[in-house]
């Protein structure tokens, strides 16, 4: 299976690059994994709500642009449907039985994704109403996915 993170911005602390690594490296024994980043925009101090969204539309149409046709894209959002650990390695089993070959997660930048972005995903996936910073938010989506395979092969993790 082929893994894609198409994410905003980009990773500008040292350990989150180095866990990112480090989890890569992991997840090469189960899966072709690729990371894309977007470029994010500037958000002024005291922006307002429509230059907000015009922020996120900016960001949404780059995000729309690197997704591939034959992706299965999985949304990160508050709003998603929540899943603990075995239901999330038990429906990337699913995806995978039901034929998808290439799944595609999308982290939207600082202020959420687009209702584009959010439009074309397939689902959308939630791992808290606790709102993460975009960067951290890579690392703890790569720690699941590598849980989910480990899940779904039988062999030994931390609960």
């Amino acid at each position: 299976m082929k893994i894609s993170v198409v994410a905003v911005g980009k990773i500008k602390e040292k350990y989150f690059t180095e866990a990112l690594r480090e989890y890569s490296k992991r997840l090469n024994r189960y899966c072709r994994l690729e990371i894309q980043e977007v470029p994010d925009e500037k958000t002024p101090e005291g922006a307002s709500a429509a230059f907000e969204e015009q922020i996120k539309e900016k960001e949404g149409q780059r995000i729309l642009s690197a997704l591939k046709e034959d992706a299965y894209v999985v949304a990160l959002a508050i709003e998603g449907k929540r899943r603990t650990s075995p239901d999330l390695a038990a429906h990337l089993e699913q995806l995978t039985v039901r034929g998808v070959s290439h799944l595609c997660f999308v982290i939207g930048g600082s202020l959420g994704l687009s209702a584009s972005v959010l439009e074309r995903a397939d689902e959308k996936l939630s791992f808290s109403d606790l709102t993460f910073p975009h960067q951290l938010m890579r690392v703890i989506l790569l720690e699941q996915i590598y849980r989910s395979f480990r899940i779904i092969r039988g062999e030994p993790y931390h609960k």
